[in-house]
């Protein structure tokens, strides 16, 4: 397994365009540092975003978690580029001319996933902890490491995002043309899920919302739920409005079960498409 990371790694590196996404995506989620010294000023109240509470813990875990994985969009764009690659380079024929098999050659690229998307989460728990210590009320460790189901969230969705790009980049073989499927893909979703709640279920609570939380990249994304109004200040705000918020924020396990499902999926037709291709 070692020899297979080193393999793609290389060849990662030595890809200019790579590389910069790479650095961009990390510099990218160390700078939601600056979210802390965004201040707002209307007429005399002047408030910085780190005095509402969005560092306290436990909450940041789930504050951060949300906002860096959109960054991962970068990281995309790194693992479609990486087969197209393949395809254009004609590398992968010389990898398995070189001994080494279709099977090892998706297994090689799929632990690459997995290292960027376990990289990713040491990196944005590293931050979220530096972050947390320097602005939150609160340090007892009790409350410091509560929520961090949302870590694993994080690393599910990532895990589960980038098996969805590996399998693009198998299936279409231009980069290009991959990340406009994932782009049409979102856009399909989307009119699912408005056809679900508009023709098909109607009125009935939360059914269409069932229904879509079996699709790809709607089950990625309900791993960690927008956490805006979970804070107190929106929360006092919606209350003195006469609404409330009944919204569940928790990391539920059977959605964390139908994104690894989806993970095991993407790298076996990964796997299958390959095997069949005339190389």
């Amino acid at each position: 397994m070692v020899r297979l990371l080193q393999i793609e790694f290389i060849k990662l590196w030595n890809n200019r365009t790579s590389r910069v996404l790479i650095i961009t995506y990390f510099v990218l989620i160390t700078s939601i540092a600056l979210v802390s010294m965004i201040q707002f000023d209307f007429g005399d109240i002047h408030f910085q975003l780190a005095d509402q509470g969005i560092f306290n813990f436990p909450y940041i875990w789930h504050f951060n978690t949300f906002f860096t994985a959109w960054f991962k969009l970068f990281l995309a764009i790194v693992i479609v580029s990486m087969m197209s690659n393949e395809y254009s380079n004609k590398t992968i024929k010389q990898n398995l001319i070189d001994g080494l098999s279709k099977k090892e050659f998706v297994l090689s690229k799929f632990l690459t996933v997995l290292v960027f998307a376990g990289i990713s989460t040491v990196f944005v728990f590293v931050v979220t902890l530096i972050l947390g210590l320097i602005y939150s009320d609160f340090n007892e460790l009790s409350i410091i490491f509560s929520d961090l189901e949302y870590i694993l969230a994080y690393f599910v969705k990532l895990t589960g995002f980038f098996s969805f790009c590996l399998f693009l980049g198998v299936w279409v073989k231009r980069s290009a043309f991959a990340l406009g499927f994932l782009f049409i893909w979102q856009i399909i979703e989307g009119i699912i899920t408005v056809i679900c709640e508009q023709k098909l279920f109607g009125t009935k609570d939360g059914v269409a919302d069932m229904v879509m939380g079996f699709f790809p990249l709607q089950s990625m994304y309900n791993l960690i739920d927008e956490p805006i109004t979970r804070l107190n200040v929106i929360q006092s705000a919606a209350k003195q409005l006469g609404a409330e918020f009944q919204f569940s924020y928790e990391v539920h396990w059977y959605e964390i079960a139908i994104v690894l499902c989806w993970t095991a999926i993407f790298v076996y037709l990964s796997y299958a498409l390959l095997r069949k291709r005339d190389l």
